[in-house]
């Protein structure tokens, strides 16, 4: 693992700093082997309750997914259009346009198709672009209503269409769009980026724009409740081009900025990235409080567990602004699931945006979009050297592909 020698020399004083939840480096508490996880109808089994990501494992590939190609493929948000990258030669192979403002690039829960979703910021045409991955070669677009981003219900269902604007979900059919039912969540202005809970029965969503979190009960197909999640008293500054752990500013904003979500290995914690903390809430998902807090850099955006499910990388966009300038003091910081302690921070040289992506089938690589600055980063998850490779305008939501795993979940890759 690479550690940033100042970084982690001045971690234990920044956090002191912070004054963040004791709870926040007191190791997870685990299921035992002997659990067994009762799941809703439908959803594939959990295999081990310690370890949801065990079946993620290297290799570990659904037979669905053997004659697909390896490769990575970029939402250009401005530009319109899908970047297709080779990852073993690191070179756009081709880009294609598709709807208006794509977001992200969504694995099917059947693994057969990876759907684009064009979100037509501002406007009324949105779509849903199906990708063949056999092939790398697009389909046609299927008209749907605002599609932020797209998620799947655990028993494979339903799609869910996250139309932000509206402050909806909508539940459609997985295979045609046909609309199923909708539930609306009102109090969640910017709903966007979710997880799952370990038996299927609630989802947590984020609510950019309330600096709040929704828990939907997935059996019900009901609004549980609302969470205002707490800001810590001092954050980062967005300044300079690389990260300084003690250059921070008391903490002004009223709400925070959730993002991704993930949930901890063994199911008990939900990780939700803030852009207006500079870290991660640790939320107890079956009792919908907030438990703590860890500090990882400049603007957290993306969340995506290692291969092994030791860690989790935490992207940290370097800049508060939704639109922010290039070069920013970026990076990544490595967080360990056992501690919940940030162990490592791995810069981009010369200042960059890291959003939103995945990791490699081997676990020897981070791909993440580089948000404001066009192009996208490989990260080395040994040594934290970054690679770089120029695409469209303003990457967004990249996935990698083909994953291991069983199903997929949505977004960009969040397999089981």
């Amino acid at each position: 693992m690479y550690f940033t020698k100042t970084f982690l020399l001045c971690c234990g004083v920044f956090v002191g700093a912070l004054s963040l939840d004791a709870s926040a480096s007191t190791a997870v508490v685990r299921s035992g082997p002997d659990v067994t996880v009762h799941t809703v109808p439908g959803m594939p089994p959990v295999v081990n309750p310690d370890d949801i990501y065990s079946e993620t494992r290297q290799d570990h590939f659904s037979p669905a997914v053997k004659d697909d190609l390896y490769r990575v493929y970029v939402p250009n948000l401005r530009g319109n259009s899908v970047s297709v990258i080779d990852p073993q030669t690191l070179k756009v192979l081709k880009t294609f346009k598709v709807g208006r403002s794509p977001q992200h690039i969504v694995p099917s829960w059947d693994l057969r198709t990876l759907w684009v979703a064009n979100n037509a910021e501002g406007h009324n045409d949105g779509s849903l672009t199906p990708i063949d991955p056999r092939t790398s070669e697009p389909g046609k677009a299927i008209a749907v209503d605002d599609p932020y981003n797209l998620y799947f219900t655990p028993d494979g269902k339903s799609a869910i269409v996250v139309a932000e604007a509206r402050h909806r979900l909508d539940f459609r059919d997985p295979k045609t769009l046909k609309l199923q039912y909708s539930v609306d969540v009102p109090k969640c202005e910017g709903i966007n980026h979710a997880d799952f809970s370990i038996d299927g029965r609630y989802a947590i969503f984020t609510c950019e724009f309330e600096g709040s979190i929704a828990k939907i009960d997935m059996v019900n197909k009901s609004v549980v409740g609302y969470l205002k999640l707490a800001l810590p008293a001092r954050r980062f500054k967005d300044t300079g081009k690389a990260f300084n752990p003690l250059d921070t500013e008391i903490c002004s904003s009223t709400k925070g900025m959730p993002q991704d979500v993930r949930i901890s290995p063994n199911g008990k914690l939900f990780y939700v990235a803030d852009m207006e903390a500079d870290g991660v809430h640790l939320i107890d998902g079956d009792a919908f409080k907030e438990v703590g807090f860890i500090a990882t850099g400049v603007a957290t955006h993306g969340l995506y567990p290692s291969r092994d499910g030791k860690f989790l990388y935490a992207a940290n966009r370097g800049s508060h602004a939704i639109h922010g300038s290039p070069k920013g003091p970026g990076g990544v910081a490595v967080i360990d699931f056992a501690t919940n302690k940030v162990v490592a921070h791995w810069p981009v040289p010369g200042g960059g945006s890291p959003d939103m992506g995945n990791v490699s089938n081997d676990g020897k690589w981070l791909w993440l979009s580089g948000r404001f600055d066009d192009v996208v980063y490989r990260f080395d998850t040994s040594t934290g050297a970054v690679d770089k490779i120029k695409v469209g305008l303003e990457p967004h939501g990249l996935t990698v592909w083909p994953q291991p795993g069983r199903y997929s979940l949505g977004h960009t890759g969040n397999l089981r």
